[in-house]
């Protein structure tokens, strides 16, 4: 039985669920190099050489933002697809796309009418150049054909406090991150970046039925190994991270965080990170992003 106390930050907790659900199924310790974070972000496979599970293998923890930095810079002592191999897609998750109730915008199309009517005048956060909040935000641009202005922060929650205390207009907040301040009105909801709706939020569009036919982008982490871990291992691994992350008490976890379970093969979720790498450099190079 999975224990519902957890850590509040989105990549601790779903590195403290894997962990904890790997005890349930029989593995006597498992450790995760975690492949975020101001200081360690770049370095995962250093990272995670101190870690191992019960069979001497290191499992990493790939949230979307790894294969972003991958697009985004070029002086990484890794290759994202020649030094890990994949082993399931664990869960993902759409951001939701929030106004600042002063905004005179109800929906998607009047905001960016407004937006259009004063182009580089509305500004939205995010935990920094080349997170995947600043990638969804620019990709809103791109598609909307609006020109907001990107103001990076420390993290994520300072980015939302900026937009509920109104410093920013709008922003590209975590379900969970954004739902304190939802609650309370402080800003607005209107709509979320994936191609269904987010049963947290279910009053709540998606982009393209907001007017942005076929908008889906959403946030989604993984497990990997170091390339050159035998396959009959990564298929056993595979196997019980499909166990794991299907269990009832996971699913509601992790749907309380905005998160929907989504396991996958191999071969599945490597072909997700190659994709997020090549749609990552185009809008890298389309927004002029330079990396910090």
């Amino acid at each position: 039985r999975l224990q519902r106390k957890h850590p509040a930050d989105c990549t601790h907790m779903m590195k403290w669920l894997c962990a904890e659900g790997w005890f349930v199924f029989g593995f006597d310790y498992c450790g995760f190099g975690d492949s975020e974070g101001k200081r360690n972000r770049h370095r995962p496979l250093e990272q995670a050489q101190n870690t191992y599970d019960a069979l001497n293998y290191t499992l990493l923890l790939i949230p979307i933002s790894t294969a972003v930095q991958s697009a985004l810079r070029k002086d990484l002592p890794y290759d994202l697809e020649r030094d890990v191999a994949s082993v399931s897609q664990v869960a993902s998750g759409p951001f939701v796309l929030v106004v600042h109730p002063a905004v005179p915008a109800r929906n998607v199309k009047e905001l960016i009418v407004f937006a259009q009517w004063q182009p580089g005048k509305l500004s939205y956060g995010s935990p920094g150049v080349g997170s995947a909040h600043h990638l969804v935000g620019e990709l809103f641009n791109s598609r909307a054909n609006v020109k907001t202005v990107h103001v990076p922060f420390k993290g994520a929650a300072d980015a939302d406090l900026a937009t509920a205390s109104g410093q920013l207009q709008l922003s590209f907040t975590s379900p969970a991150g954004g739902l304190p301040f939802l609650e309370r009105g402080r800003i607005r909801p209107l709509a979320v970046t994936s191609a269904t709706r987010l049963s947290l939020l279910p009053s709540v569009p998606t982009l393209d039925e907001s007017g942005l036919p076929g908008f889906d982008y959403s946030a989604w982490y993984g497990l990997s190994v170091p390339a050159g871990v035998p396959k009959d291992v990564i298929m056993q691994l595979n196997a019980a991270v499909k166990k794991i992350v299907h269990t009832p008490e996971m699913k509601e976890i992790l749907n309380k965080q905005g998160f929907e379970p989504r396991t996958s093969t191999p071969e599945e979720f490597a072909a997700l990170v190659r994709r997020e790498i090549e749609q990552a450099t185009k809008l890298i190079e389309l927004a002029g992003m330079k990396a910090e």
